[in-house]
Parts: C-alpha cells; structure tokens; sequence
C-alpha cells in the first residue's frame, strides 16, 4: 500500500512541479496573487526526516502564535507599569492596522529568535527601539530596527561603508541582534531580564552589579541591582509591551483583524550588475516600494560595486521557493528528504486523492520540544497545530504526550498524553 502510494505521490510530485514552473514562468501572473501550499511528506525510508519549504504568505494570526508560545514569561508581570503600558497602548492597534508594514518584520524577528530557542521577549526589543521601522535614526547615532550604534554594529560585523548601513538592514542587523541575545542569553543563564539590562547598559556592568548585591544570574532578582534607571525600565517597556500583546490576544476582534495573509520575508544576495534597488526589484517581480522599505540600508536605493552580492530582504516568492525546492532536490540522497512546494490552487483535489487509505501523522512529545519546533519540522502553521489538538498558546507540553500532526478520521480520539 505504502509503495503504491509513493509511486503515486512521485507522479503527482512531476506533474505539480512542471505546472508550477509554467505558472512562475507567466510574467504576467502577479507574484502576490499565488498562494503557496505543500504537498504530503514524500515517503522515504526509516530514520528519514522531512524538510518543509517556507511558504510565500502566512497568517498574522500564526505569526502571533508563535510570539505567544515563545513567550518566557507566560502571563502578565503583576509589576508592569501603568505608564509603559500607556506609552505602548497604540502596538496592537498598529499591527492589525499595518499588517503589511510591522507584521511581515515582526514575523521575521520571531522566527529568528525561536530558530536559536531564544524567548520571543527579545522581539519586543525593536518596538522600544525604532517603532519597527527598518530606516530608524536618532539624533545622537543609534540607527536601524534594532538602533546599535557605530562601534557596537562593526563589533558585531555590521557593515557600515559610504552608501551602505548594515545597521538599516533588517538583515544585517537582526543577524548581528539575535547573535548578541543568545551570548547575553547564556551569560546570564537564561533570564531574559538580565539579558536586556546587558543590551541597553552592556553585560559588564550587569555583572558588576550583581556581584556588588551578591547575588547570582541563575536566582538574580533583578529589581533589586543598582543599575541605571533607563536600564531598570528597559525591562518594565518589554513586560508592559508583552502585557499588551497577550491582551490582545484575547480579544476575538483583534485576532480577527490580524487573520490576514502577509508576505513572509526572506533574504536573498543582490547579484553581480545590479545598480538600482527599484529597478532589480521591478525586474523580479517585487513591488520597487515595498522592497525601498524593507532595505533603507543602500542610500536612496543605489547599489555600489561593493554592495553586489549583500543580502537583502524580500518578500517570498513561489519561484523562490520553487528553485530552493529543486536546488535541494537534486543533492544526492535528498529526493527523499523534502516537500515540494505546490502553487496551485486546483492541485488540493488531487492531493486529497493521493492522501486516501494514509494513516494521519502524529508526534510523540519528547524533552525540549516545542508547538514552533513541532510546526516547522512537519511544515504547518503553529495555529493549525494547536487548533488541530484542542490547545492554546499557553498550553504545556509534557513528554509522551501524542499530538495529531494531519487532519484526524471522523471519530478518531482526541490526543492524549501517555
């Protein structure tokens, strides 16, 4: 049964992909009109993993669920400040409002924080900093979403030459920011309010500070250090911003208003001869603006000689995708190993087709998984697969708890915990 079904599978897999390549191929089929689904993990043999393809669009309700299992601290502090919450009160309202502009950049912080297990706090840090606004710049020199100034972006590989800014790169700097909170992240043992007191006043002074209090980063109490009063209410921004959210996520209205599509962004290498963003842009089916937006970093969008060959940031396009997919295809052994992505919409009948008689797929929770790691291996949203097993952002997992990965049988039994 199981050899039939792959034999039908990699049928459907060459008819789907040639189609797909026609359907890229249309210059005059917008790349925002496709919509991108997966098909079925192919079947390989034993011990062999999945690799799912990330998709053009996702949901900015997904993109809020995987912010909220990330979250460290999974309910509000009973001290977050009233007058931070104040000052931060117009965030939910931006992105249901904006989606467009701050949901895509959010979503892409978030995922680069869990891709490391950080805590999805840390992608609160640019809302404090810049607004989320890619091109940033403060009077006294901090510049970009994630605001570092001069020394501290080349001391972390941040490219700063005439015509460029790496700090104006989401790129650049969310590689370079991420890399620093997973330093600061294991220097103080995993509490994630001493890691942002060592990124706004620096980590030897939140060393020094705790040693004078005599106190420990494994059982610190942070609101007890002597520490600048700007680094004490770094914190207290975060835990108010993270109030807010969590809120917000309780109000049917506002989930409803983020359950959008947005792009998800992804980052490509500009190549040899490109000498003007918009016009690369045009010629690859990007929207020149929204790309100028994502990519302030070349100075009023020209690309130097020595710029050819930066990553800069896009949104996800199914020729992308489709050309990984191939890519990764043809190493040798790795037919076996992937999911092609599917960019038609009348392919679901015949997937549907291909799926009957097969078992659904279910997970075994082991130690140290995940609802985001869970997501991402099987390629589904984090929302389906809660939704799927009667969870909700703040559910925990327990090893040897058994989750459905694939739509269930009529009648089948609820996932339970072994």
């Amino acid at each position: 049964m199981r050899a039939g079904l792959a034999s039908v599978r990699g049928a459907l897999l060459a008819a789907v992909l040639a189609a797909a390549c026609l359907a890229t191929a249309a210059a005059a089929t917008p790349a925002t009109a496709l919509q991108a689904t997966q098909l079925p993990a192919i079947a390989g043999g034993a011990g062999q993993t999945t690799r799912a393809l990330q998709p053009v669009t996702r949901s900015g309700r997904e993109i809020y669920a995987e912010f909220r299992s990330g979250l460290s601290d999974q309910e509000c502090a009973v001290d977050a400040s009233e007058r931070w919450r104040q000052h931060f009160a117009h965030v939910p309202g931006e992105l249901a409002n904006r989606p467009e502009r701050l949901l895509p950049l959010f979503g892409y912080v978030v995922e680069a924080l869990r891709e490391y297990h950080l805590p999805s706090e840390y992608a609160l840090i640019p809302f404090v900093e810049s607004g989320y606004r890619p091109n940033a710049r403060s009077p006294s020199g901090p510049a970009g979403l994630w605001q570092f100034i001069a020394v501290t972006a080349r001391n972390h590989e941040v490219t700063i030459r005439p015509g460029y800014d790496g700090r104006l790169s989401p790129v650049e700097s969310t590689t370079a920011a991420v890399r620093y909170l997973r330093t600061l992240h294991g220097m103080f043992a995993g509490d994630w309010r001493l890691a942002v007191m060592g990124y706004n006043a620096g980590e030897y002074r939140i060393f020094g500070a705790l040693r004078n209090a005599g106190q420990r980063a494994m059982d610190a109490e942070p609101e007890k250090l002597a520490v600048p009063g700007i680094t004490r209410a770094y914190v207290r921004k975060l835990q108010a911003l993270s109030c807010l959210l969590v809120e917000a996520g309780e109000d049917p209205q506002w989930l409803d208003a983020i359950d959008r599509p947005v792009p998800v962004l992804t980052s490509t290498p500009l190549p040899a001869g490109t000498r003007q963003l918009d016009r690369w842009a045009s010629r690859n089916g990007h929207d020149p603006a929204l790309v100028r937006h994502f990519n302030p970093a070349f100075a009023e969008g020209r690309v130097g000689r020595g710029d050819r060959g930066v990553e800069v940031m896009v949104p996800a396009r199914p020729r992308d995708a489709l050309a990984a997919f191939l890519q990764h295809a043809t190493r040798p052994g790795k037919a076996d190993e992937v999911q092609a992505p599917v960019f038609l919409a009348d392919a679901s009948d015949l997937v549907a087709e291909s799926e009957a008689g097969a078992e659904p797929r279910t997970h075994a929770v082991t130690r140290g998984d995940s609802i985001w790691r869970i997501a991402r291996r099987y390629g589904i949203g984090t929302a389906e697969l809660l939704l799927r097993n009667g969870l909700d952002a703040g559910s925990v997992l327990q090893p040897g708890m058994l989750l459905q990965i694939d739509p269930a049988e009529p009648g089948d039994a609820p996932p339970v915990a072994n």
